[in-house]
């Protein structure tokens, strides 16, 4: 099962990564562990200085933009 987390304080851009996180997972049928990270200690533990950020089991993959669902989806494939 991977872990994804999406790293944001809660901006409209955060909430559609969020969003789009759980459609792409939904639609490939996995198991995931979606956590959302909104407190900007935890957030600089990533070393990300723009949200939002989606981690994938302790990676940071996307930062600063909203994914496209085929950049999630191949994300997720891997």
């Amino acid at each position: 099962m991977k872990t994804i987390k999406i790293l944001g304080t809660g901006c409209p851009k955060c909430k559609q990564t969020e969003a789009a996180v759980r459609k792409a997972v939904a639609d490939l049928g996995i198991t995931a562990d979606i956590q959302k990270v909104e407190d900007i200690q935890d957030i600089m533990l990533y070393n990300v200085l723009s949200t939002p950020a989606v981690v994938i089991d302790e990676v940071v993959q996307i930062k600063g933009h909203v994914p496209k669902a085929a950049e999630l989806e191949a994300l997720l494939k891997a």
